[in-house]
């Protein structure tokens, strides 16, 4: 588009980039015709803006036009595949999971080529977002890496974040059924020593830079801009359900309450299997998640007697003994988590939206690759530098058809039929030999 002053003339592309350019005298002369003025004028400023443009402006950068010749993938990685151990260092997956991986999101991910150039293969585009999952390194990092420019790299990890999260999560996290229901219980049972539980729960605060023009909405309680994520894990550190995307600024029970996880709990839509006894002569009790004292105490829900009820009550003691070690199974997924993908060991420098696909990803890998653990560094994940942070401890006052399922689960742990040997010698805070 061009708009014509008097002296001058301003051309406006569509990047919204403009051009003036000074009108030649002959444009403005009263003695000139106005037609041949208009074509001089025009002739002129199209050839500048046209010159400046290609001036400032390159299809791909010079120092990636040697991609091939120079950059991380075709050299590094390819050298990679003759060591699998180093190749698992570098991408946090073994060679088999790599090529699972790829074959399943590929057509999720696949370019197009041109006329001006060729795309960008499907697995080194894998190849780039997993780098980043397992370094947290910028975008920008990963450009001069990979000779890839930086747009294009943030492009590609959102690209195969979705790709993972759509064609991965039905596999390794879909919606829970009654009867996986009943087989986390039984897991539960026999690994940590408590009937009738379906999963622990348990939320972090996954720290973040400053979003644009976000104001306070994600200012969270302890002085961090955050984006708040809830998950319910298995007795194995599976994720069985997560939910991501909330302000960092919502109080705890508003983040749970209005969580797709909270609301379908709430509503008795989630598929949870109906009371079983805890024991052969007991009355049934209702399947039940395991959190800590940032979660209401409801009828679905147990958290431990707080301080100021627990006084000397041993019971009580038991019973916040018994259900912590079953609620651990969630704090050492997240360890698990942090250790593999070390994106989450400071703060994301992502606009919100990237977050929930980045972790939705993550989550989904997270379960693929249990069955091959890496070593969990737990000395790396401190709070001071991990992005992740607890939720903010919150209170309530819970039905007393919660607080009696409570009494109920308290008393069969502490009963002949319910208790576990060590139990006490650990409230006691005795040695075990």
């Amino acid at each position: 588009m061009w708009r014509e002053d008097r002296k001058y003339t301003v051309l406006t592309f569509t990047d919204h980039s403009k051009y003036t350019v000074l009108r030649p005298m002959a444009a403005y002369d009263s003695t000139s015709s106005s037609s041949d003025s208009d074509d001089l004028l025009l002739a002129c400023a199209v050839s500048v803006a046209i010159s400046t443009i290609c001036r400032k402006r390159q299809w791909v950068h010079e120092t990636n036009l040697r991609r091939e010749e120079k950059g991380e993938y075709h050299n590094l990685v390819r050298e990679l595949n003759a060591h699998p151990e180093r190749f698992q260092m570098y991408f946090r997956l073994n060679k088999e999971e790599f090529n699972y991986l790829h074959n399943l999101i590929k057509d999720e991910i696949v370019g197009q080529n041109t006329q001006f150039r060729e795309a960008i293969s499907t697995e080194q585009k894998l190849a780039v977002c997993l780098r980043y999952l397992a370094t947290g390194s910028s975008f920008r990092s990963l450009g001069f890496s990979y000779r890839l420019g930086f747009s294009t790299v943030r492009k590609i990890v959102i690209e195969v974040c979705n790709a993972i999260w759509n064609k991965l999560a039905p596999i390794v996290m879909p919606e829970p059924t009654e009867e996986m229901w009943r087989k986390s219980a039984e897991k539960f049972k026999d690994l940590w020593n408590f009937p009738n539980c379906i999963a622990a729960i348990d939320g972090k605060h996954i720290n973040i830079r400053c979003p644009i023009n976000s104001g306070s909405a994600f200012y969270n309680y302890k002085g961090n801009h955050s984006v708040a994520l809830l998950a319910l894990v298995d007795a194995e550190y599976k994720f069985l359900a997560v939910d991501i995307g909330s302000y960092g600024q919502n109080s705890d029970g508003s983040i749970f309450s209005k969580s797709i996880i909270g609301q379908k709990l709430e509503s008795s839509t989630a598929n949870v299997p109906t009371s079983t006894p805890l024991c052969s002569s007991g009355e049934p009790q209702p399947f039940v998640i395991v959190g800590d004292e940032a979660f209401p105490l409801k009828t679905y829900l147990l958290r431990p007697y707080s301080r100021y009820h627990l006084g000397g009550d041993e019971s009580k003691k038991v019973f916040n003994y018994r259900l912590s070690r079953a609620r651990k199974v969630v704090e050492n997924s997240f360890g698990i988590l942090s250790s593999r993908w070390r994106l989450f060991l400071k703060p994301l420098e992502i606009q919100p939206k990237t977050v929930d696909k980045v972790v939705r990803a993550a989550c989904c890998l997270h379960n693929m690759c249990l069955k091959n653990p890496l070593s969990h560094e737990p000395d790396q994940l401190s709070p001071e530098t991990s992005a992740l942070q607890q939720l903010q401890l919150i209170r309530r006052n819970p039905t007393q058809e919660a607080l009696q399922i409570r009494e109920n689960f308290k008393n069969y742990f502490n009963s002949p039929e319910g208790s576990v040997p060590w139990q006490l010698p650990i409230v006691h805070h005795e040695r075990i030999n």
